[in-house]
Parts: structure tokens; sequence; C-alpha cells
């Protein structure tokens, strides 16, 4: 490839910032992503697309508990029962993605 041709890999400065702000919100990063929202906004982004990422990570965080909770309470009502077999975590069966409560996919 040569100095010319563009990199059609790296991403916009915008998109790596979503993407922060998301990561950020759906780990429960201390930080939140808030350092994110001035250079997102200096990027153009909307208030809307922001409340859009922001709606999905904290719904993906949210499943991603309830999922372990879920797993967790089955272990445990499990280990509660005589044992006649080996003590096990389940891990959870369902569909990838389900919606935000607003109905915003997050797939």
């Amino acid at each position: 490839m040569s100095n010319a041709e563009p990199n059609n890999t790296e991403l916009h400065p915008s998109v790596i910032a979503l993407v922060s702000l998301a990561a950020s919100v759906a780990a429960n990063h201390p930080g939140q992503g808030l350092c994110q929202l001035d250079r997102l906004r200096q990027y153009g982004v909307t208030a809307e697309q922001i409340d859009l990422v922001v709606e999905i990570a904290r719904h993906i965080r949210d499943e991603a508990g309830s999922k372990l909770d879920a797993g967790f309470d089955a272990a445990l009502a499990e280990s509660s029962q005589p044992a006649a077999k080996p003590f096990k975590i389940p891990v959870a069966a369902s569909a990838c993605c389900t919606p935000t409560p607003s109905g915003k996919s997050c797939c």
C-alpha cells in the first residue's frame, strides 16, 4: 500500500469517542465516559445520538448483570439441593440481543 492510498481501517474520531463512551458506561467505569461528551459535541454528534449510545450501553450493562444474577441464583438453588452431581455454574442460553426499554436494537 502506497502512502497516497487512504487507510480504510481508521475510524473517524467521533466513532472512537462513541465507542469509548459506550464501553465506559457498559463497564461501570468510574469516569463514566464523561470526558468524551465535549469531544462528541465538537465533532457534531447530536444529543439524540449520544442518548441512544448511552441507552444501548446501559441496556447491555443491565442485561449482563441480570444474566449473571440469574446464573448465580440458579447455581445457589442447585447447591442447596442434595448433591447428586458435581456443582456447576450454569451458563445462560438466550438470544444474543434484546431490545432496549425504548425498543432500540443493541445489535
